[in-house]
């Protein structure tokens, strides 16, 4: 049977839930063999949840530097892998994976699709392109044609391989002289409320919040009442209101949670683009004329400065009930 590589994403010994995404997209290329690359013993608590996420194989590329370098140990070690025996290879496509595709490109003299949506046993993929409103379909040549795929296009489902558990390791060399180096890092500090790219609910604001304190007062109080994640539109963060990691839209993260409560929010197709698959969405606004009304679920015509507010305050009543 074919079989396809998957580059795992972890932090801190844990698989980063996109990573099942990458597995069931790749699926449809042939058996997952699982690629998880760090420093040395970094891989050793990943080997069942890999298993049981469907990797038929795994690699463990252990490399000594790796936290002094930047996605070429990735790059390394897939690269050793294809040549040896070349198939498909699938990424994540966040800023380094994008990155990665491109070098092993020129590496392996293979085609690239890059910020796919979803992956076919043909080895066509599909883009989404024009604000969501096209799909197209591509194809790419050479011997390990390389797929990275936007995350959260793909509802993920665990499918444990028969032979699963088979694990093998080997080492990367350390980095070339002309290679950049990492001489200090400050890890992002991470609040309580649920991720967002994995959130079940989001709170998002736009450019009818207004600014950042409103953000704090209004958005941020309703969302901690739901148990949600806190978004925003480029405006709004092109504005300063929000920090840009919480952008959702086109230039920013693909969402798709259960609730999505917009506020504030027009509708630009930008910004559909990263959330109309929400299977619910709750749009305020005091323009009813707005675009985003026209894929709600429920609308409500009003000053949001009252109306979020107010649904806080009866989240909030009624918990004490």
């Amino acid at each position: 049977m074919s079989h396809v590589y998957v580059l795992v994403e972890h932090e801190n010994g844990q698989i980063s839930p996109v990573t099942q995404e990458l597995f069931t997209a790749a699926r449809a290329l042939g058996s997952v063999r699982a690629v998880a690359v760090g420093a040395p013993g970094s891989c050793d608590g990943l080997v069942d949840g890999l298993a049981s996420a469907g990797a038929e194989k795994i690699y463990c590329a252990e490399v000594a530097d790796y936290d002094q370098r930047l996605v070429m140990p990735e790059v390394e070690a897939l690269s050793a892998l294809a040549a040896a025996d070349p198939a498909p290879i699938v990424v994540s496509a966040n800023s380094a994976g994008n990155e990665i595709v491109g070098r092993l490109g020129a590496r392996l003299a293979s085609g690239i699709l890059a910020d796919v949506v979803g992956i076919n046993a043909d080895g066509s993929a599909v883009h989404s392109i024009f604000g969501g409103s096209v799909e197209v379909l591509a194809q790419a040549e050479g011997d390990c044609p390389l797929y990275s795929l936007r995350p959260g296009a793909v509802d993920a489902e665990a499918s444990p391989a028969k032979g699963a558990g088979i694990v093998e390791k080997f080492s990367v060399d350390g980095a070339a002289d002309n290679e950049v180096r990492v001489e200090s890092f400050t890890p992002a500090v991470k609040g309580d409320r649920p991720d967002l790219l994995q959130a079940k609910n989001i709170v998002a604001g736009g450019r009818g919040v207004g600014s950042a304190e409103n953000f704090a007062e209004v958005i941020e109080p309703l969302a901690d009442r739901l148990g949600a994640a806190v978004g925003a539109t480029r405006d709004a963060v092109d504005d300063g209101m929000y920090a840009p990691a919480h952008q959702i839209g086109q230039t920013g993260v693909t969402v798709s949670p259960k609730l999505y409560i917009g506020v504030g929010i027009s509708g630009a197709i930008q910004h559909l683009v990263g959330m109309q698959t929400a299977e619910h969405i709750i749009v305020v606004n005091q323009d009813a004329d707005e675009p985003f009304f026209s894929v709600a679920d429920l609308g409500v015509v009003g000053d949001l400065h009252e109306i979020a507010p107010a649904l806080t305050a009866e989240l909030q009543a009624r918990a004490r009930s």
